[in-house]
Formats: C-alpha cells, structure tokens, sequence
C-alpha cells in the first residue's frame, strides 16, 4: 500500500511545520506580546490601587473635616443659644424695671387719688353735716317754734350720724 508508505513521509513534513509554526508563535507572542501585556496589566493594578489610596486618604480627610465642621458647628450653636438666653435675660431684667417703674407711678398716683377721695369725702360729710345741721334747726323751729342753737343741733346730727 503505497498511501502508507507516503504517511511517514507527509506526517514528519507536517509534525516539522508544526513545531515551526508554534516555535515562532510563542517566540513572537509569548516573548514579545504577553510581557507588554503584562506590563499594561501591572500599571493598570499599581495605577487602581493608587488611585484607591488616594480615594481612601481624601475620604479620611473629608471625615476629618466634617467632623471639625461638626465641632465648630455645635460650638457656634452653643454660643448662639448663650447669647440669646443672655438677651432675654437682659431683655426680661429691663421688662422687670419698666414693670417697677410703672408700678412705683401708679402707686403715687393711687395714694394721691385716694388721698384727694379721703379729703372730698370729709369736705362732703362736713357740708352734709353743716345742711343737716341747718335743716334740724328749721324742721324743729317750724315744728315745734323753739329755737335750736347751732351746736346743739350740730351735737344731734354728730350722734344721728354715728349711730346710724
């Protein structure tokens, strides 16, 4: 069988090329390709992993400085609510003194009123005692046609008043 015999042949030409065909393939993809490939591989992860401590260490410094924000905040909260206790203090202490004030006026005016009211009402009991004291004296010198002296008919209406 001439095909057998031609086998050998064909497949040591084909086994040949073969090894050929891989020796330059690996030469020029596995010894030139793949470690640029690599390379831009590793600068990639070296260059994300830069990238990510950087990210870490700005995010730390954002923390860090909101945290300062926090603290200068609540700081400046704090003394915003100590001025305004301290302006109604004041403003309630000022209240406090006009309150006085006023009360201390209407006070004076209330003893002056009351002290004019006193006087008006005795000037009146007075000019009440002295029309009464008249009155008597003319009920009784038309009733019974005795004259009556002032003070005696003044002593009656002083006793008629305080018992009555």
């Amino acid at each position: 069988m001439p095909q057998i015999a031609q086998l050998a042949e064909t497949w040591s030409s084909q086994v040949f090329w073969l090894l050929v065909f891989f020796g330059i393939t690996f030469f020029v993809i596995g010894r030139g390709m793949v470690p640029k490939v690599m390379e831009t591989v590793a600068q990639r992860d070296s260059q994300i992993a830069g990238d990510l401590a950087a990210a870490k260490a700005a995010r730390d410094a954002a923390d860090d400085q909101e945290e300062a924000w926090r603290v200068r905040e609540n700081e400046n909260r704090a003394a915003a609510q100590a001025i305004v206790a301290k302006a109604k203090a004041d403003a309630a202490a000022s209240s406090q003194k006009k309150l006085k004030a006023a009360q201390g006026r209407l006070d004076t005016k209330l003893a002056e009123a009351e002290t004019r009211i006193a006087e008006a009402r005795n000037a009146a009991l007075s000019e009440l005692e002295a029309v009464a004291t008249e009155a008597a004296q003319d009920i009784v010198s038309r009733l019974a046609g005795v004259t009556v002296t002032k003070p005696a008919a003044s002593k009656a209406v002083k006793e008629a008043m305080s018992n009555g």
